[in-house]
């Protein structure tokens, strides 16, 4: 089963959308190039991305903008925007229900699966764009300095 990288790809265009504003095209050519994947996907990203008011674009333009400041956007709003209201975990609901395991295991799984959710959904509703901004710049000044020091 493949994971879906719609949430974790989104989380890149904001960042992507915040950190080259002024600097660069915001294509979704340009956009795609840092993702490594295709304009159809990020426009497509995009558009839900828009939906749920977390950016503002104008059609036929390369100017998409953060609908919001960066800190007041939480992963969570990106979660919600591009996921929705799903489950991060799923129980197989065809077990053998006579079997001491198969009759039980979806009620036991469902509260165990559901504190990791919630906590979990806690967690993205603490952490904001900004966060993730200043942590890619973090990490870049860190490979900067490294790369000087190598010269």
């Amino acid at each position: 089963m493949k994971v879906s990288t719609r949430f974790s790809d989104s989380i890149h265009i904001l960042a992507f959308i915040s950190i080259y504003q002024g600097k660069l095209a915001l294509t979704s050519d340009n956009i795609a190039g840092s993702i490594e994947t295709s304009p159809v996907v990020v426009r497509r990203l995009m558009s839900q991305l828009k939906k749920a008011g977390l950016i503002n674009t104008t059609h036929g333009t390369a100017d998409p903008q953060l609908a919001k400041e960066p800190s007041s956007i939480s992963l969570y709003d990106v979660f919600l925007a591009v996921e929705g209201n799903v489950h991060l975990f799923a129980i197989d609901e065809k077990t053998n229900p006579q079997c001491i395991v198969g009759g039980n295991i979806q009620a036991t799984l469902d509260e165990f699966y559901q504190q990791a959710e919630t906590a979990a959904e806690a967690k993205l509703a603490k952490a904001s764009i900004q966060d993730v901004i200043d942590t890619i710049l973090v990490k870049q000044a860190q490979k900067d300095h490294a790369k000087q020091e190598k010269n």
